[in-house]
């Protein structure tokens, strides 16, 4: 597994040095979500020179934005009673908890308090009406890492990088079809999502 070594951190979103702050995260993750993780690293920096967002906030939340994703159910079930979260979040699952307590606990395992940084890792799987620039990269560089290989990625791809918010249009739009075909509970926010950035256009 290649790491990339040449982004220097300078500490203004909480974290002073990638290389310690991949550490972290590997401790969380198999190699597999690892290198996911990176790929969507990669991506995002991408995305952010062209959407005029930070590449080091962009690297962080690229980096973190999975740390949750393989927390057992009953830790993230724990963490949503204990915090008083929305109690609606017991009926869904990983897809959607890992977001919102990979939100919580980057800022306090991780101690990451960058406010856009903790939106984008809450939003990268929901979206939602209204989205940073930061929390739209993360959401689109998710989608359309390298290593995603579906039908209409290489759509999805250029469109990322003709008009950010078409890609969140495109990526929101063909994520709701696929839970719909797939019968399973949608999240309300999806939905919101939808109205926002595919049906208000």
């Amino acid at each position: 597994m290649t790491v990339r070594k040449e982004l220097l951190y300078s500490g203004a979103f909480g974290v002073k040095n990638r290389m310690q702050l991949i550490e972290q995260i590997r401790n969380q993750m198999s190699e597999k979500r690892l290198n996911h993780v990176l790929g969507v690293e990669r991506m995002a920096i991408r995305l952010a020179k062209e959407n005029g967002v930070a590449l080091e906030q962009a690297s962080i939340a690229a980096l973190v934005h999975d740390y949750a994703k393989e927390r057992s159910d009953s830790e993230m079930i724990q963490i949503i009673k204990e915090q008083k979260f929305d109690q609606d979040l017991l009926v869904f699952g990983n897809p959607i908890w890992h977001g919102i307590v990979g939100a919580y606990l980057i800022e306090h395992e991780l101690g990451i308090t960058d406010p856009e940084i903790i939106e984008a890792v809450k939003l990268h799987t929901t979206g939602a009406k209204k989205m940073s620039q930061l929390a739209k990269v993360i959401y689109v560089a998710d989608y359309v890492e390298e290593g995603r290989d579906f039908p209409l990625v290489e759509e999805a791809r250029k469109i990322a990088f003709e008009n950010l918010d078409q890609a969140v249009a495109f990526e929101t739009k063909h994520t709701l079809a696929y839970l719909v075909n797939k019968e399973v509970k949608i999240y309300p926010k999806t939905i919101e999502t939808y109205n926002q950035w595919v049906a208000g256009q």
